[in-house]
């Protein structure tokens, strides 16, 4: 299970890297890479995934030194944080940051 500790410390120690995914999402809602690296340094996990195929994940939930709410799904590479996706929570998809709304 993915550890908020560990996902920290890569980030301080910049062992983390953006799938070509999460890149793409980052710049569709206009992120900058320092917002997404200020948002991780603050995340907290809120949920864990399973190992489907491409190693066990989790989402977390982090903010920008101005307060802008981030999610970003992170994995595990060997020795490396993946950030798999990146975005900011909306609805219908979130009823807040914390909860998904409806399905």
């Amino acid at each position: 299970m993915l550890k908020i500790a560990w996902i920290h410390s890569c980030v301080r120690k910049s062992k983390y890297y953006f799938s070509k995914h999460a890149d793409q999402e980052r710049q569709n809602d206009e992120l900058i890479f320092e917002e997404v690296e200020e948002a991780l340094l603050s995340a907290r996990i809120i949920e864990h995934y399973k190992d489907t195929g491409r190693g066990e994940s989790c989402l977390t939930v982090g903010f920008t030194n101005s307060g802008k709410p981030i999610h970003m799904v992170c994995g595990k590479r060997g020795s490396w944080l993946a950030v798999v996706t990146v975005y900011i929570p909306r609805p219908p998809k979130f009823k807040t940051i914390y909860e998904r709304g409806k399905k």
